[in-house]
């Protein structure tokens, strides 16, 4: 964690994303609304990465496209950055990577990647800089004029992450973005992702079904409940910094794992990676 994200957590400065009585409803035809989430109260800290990881259907996606202001909540509050979603959106403040790439089939991998850029005016040599930075960092370089029609599935969402993280922006939000890749590959862009969080203190909310990839990933884990979803539990997440491939083989690691598994099963209890950090164990 860079010495700014610390300071930020020291210093209760304001929250980059603050969620007060969040709620969600579906209509639905010729039936009862479906409560997709009920009661969701958690503050972000600037510089955090937090996990959002439930059961299917729990509402995680739902509940980042509600601070994406994709979708509006049916009760409650959204703010990012001390003012509302709607406005943070109109600000640019997110970047977003979803389950599909949602690129453009009319442009290549470079001028998809040049998009965002080019909205925000960047300096021509700042967008060739930057895009050539994060497609080498994504592993395809070598892609620059080929067509999103002509890449693997896994291959079109990599472009899609070196999109949403070419401008830098204050709070990603990432739903899922590794499902599609390989085991490999998928280690490899986490720690990619971490090293790129540590840089940049850029806020970010994941959400995954991985209980591993949460842990390695965060500084929270957000638990949620079966549907309708509520937060059931939080767990800190304090593995030491940088996380490397040896952190995935540290005995704190698996106790971390363990703990978030009990939490999705409704044990809430004093895990040996929780019990050391207060004291209660060697």
């Amino acid at each position: 964690m860079t010495a700014a994200q610390q300071e930020g957590h020291a210093s209760g400065t304001r929250a980059a994303v603050r969620l007060a009585g969040v709620e969600k409803t579906f209509p639905v035809r010729g039936g009862p609304p479906t409560v997709a989430l009920s009661g969701i109260d958690l503050d972000i800290r600037p510089g955090e990465f937090v996990s959002l990881i439930g059961p299917s259907g729990c509402g995680k996606s739902t509940l980042l496209r509600i601070v994406g202001d994709l979708i509006a909540p049916t009760a409650g509050t959204v703010e990012v950055n001390g003012k509302p979603a709607h406005q943070a959106r109109l600000d640019r403040d997110y970047g977003m990577v979803f389950q599909a790439p949602v690129l453009f089939d009319w442009r290549t991998v470079e001028g998809n990647v040049r998009l965002p850029l080019e909205v925000m005016r960047f300096s021509r040599g700042e967008r060739d800089r930057r895009v050539r930075e994060m497609l080498d960092l994504v592993e395809l370089g070598g892609f620059l004029s080929h067509y999103p029609h002509q890449l693997s599935g896994g291959m079109q969402q990599r472009v899609a992450i070196a999109r949403a993280l070419a401008f830098q922006p204050a709070l990603l939000l990432m739903d899922e973005p590794f499902g599609a890749l390989d085991e490999m590959t998928r280690e490899r862009l986490n720690a990619e992702v971490l090293r790129i969080w540590g840089q940049t203190g850029t806020t970010v909310i994941f959400v995954t079904h991985s209980i591993p990839e949460a842990v390695f990933l965060s500084t929270r884990v957000v638990v949620m409940s079966a549907r309708p979803g509520r937060i059931t539990n939080v767990v800190d997440i304090d593995l030491p910094q940088p996380r490397t491939e040896q952190t995935r083989e540290t005995e704190r690691y698996f106790e971390f794992v363990t703990e978030v598994r009990e939490s999705l099963r409704g044990r809430v209890s004093a895990s040996p990676a929780r019990a050391r950090a207060e004291g209660g164990i060697g």
